[in-house]
């Protein structure tokens, strides 16, 4: 009888840490990305989440994130 409850305690185990492990690990891949930045051969940081294209990149890589992030919340809040 202890041995079939320990077996049974281990295989509850096992489950529970699948469904931890399967809520933690996100897939991370193409398409799964929320701005795309592209230097050459023309300058443009987009947005997916917006939709919004910026050409300013400069501005966007030095910290200047303001519009974009606005463009995102308003996006959101539809």
């Amino acid at each position: 009888m202890k041995m079939l409850k320990s077996r049974l305690y281990e295989y509850e185990m096992e489950k529970k840490q699948a469904e931890i492990d399967g809520v933690e690990k996100s897939e991370i891949g193409w398409g799964h990305q929320i701005r795309s930045y592209v230097l050459q051969p023309y300058q443009q940081v987009k947005d997916t989440r917006s939709g919004q294209a910026f050409t300013n990149v400069d501005a966007i890589l030095d910290g200047d994130i303001d519009k974009l992030l606005e463009g995102v919340l308003i996006a959101q809040a539809k």
